[in-house]
């Protein structure tokens, strides 16, 4: 299945005004769509550059015309409002679009390095993400980070006496799965 779309011509403003005096006598919001939605998505297209943004933008215009319709119907120039809400939010979404892009850009140059493990600190590492979440947590935070049990406790939202259950738990498992070397 093909889609093609037609290209979108403006209509006058005079014309406009005629169409929506025609359409708010009758006061019916499906026409009203009708005859307006090609243009308002044509417009928000040309300030937008996309034309799923266009379509989904000129959506949100016209399901808050269809909330204030029993007001809207009576204006001399309801396509205008369309229109009005259409560029404002058309202008939101570019604002939001290029505040977006700055901040990736700026994460982006500002690269952390992790930092890298000796080889006989990854198999120990490896054995931590394999313990119980809690576990892993308190002993990543203890070790790794140089945190306090009452330090632990605060970023957990854990107890006092949790965290060192939790930090003997996984020093006890880890100790059992790295016995120290006996002595010869």
């Amino acid at each position: 299945m093909t889609v093609t779309r037609e290209p979108i011509e403006p209509v006058s403003g005079g014309a406009l005004r005629a169409r929506d005096a025609e359409l708010m006598v009758a006061g019916d919001f499906e026409a009203f769509y009708a005859k307006e939605i090609r243009n308002v998505v044509g417009l928000v297209y040309v300030l937008s550059g996309s034309r799923v943004a266009a379509e989904d933008l000129a959506q949100d215009a016209f399901v808050a015309a269809y909330r204030h319709w029993d007001r809207l119907r009576s204006y001399e120039n309801a396509g205008a409002w369309v229109r009005r809400v259409a560029v404002n939010r058309a202008i939101s979404n570019g604002r939001r679009l290029t505040a977006e892009a700055k901040a990736r850009l700026r994460l982006r140059q500002q690269r952390v390095v992790i930092p890298e493990l000796a080889d006989h600190n990854e198999d120990l590492w490896t054995a931590v993400r394999r313990l119980p979440r809690r576990q892993a947590q308190t002993i990543a935070l203890h070790y790794w980070d140089g945190l306090s049990v009452h330090e632990i406790s605060i970023v957990l939202e854990l107890s006092e006496p949790t965290v060192k259950t939790h930090l003997q738990r996984g020093r006890e498992t880890l100790a059992a799965l790295f016995p120290k070397e006996s002595a010869e």
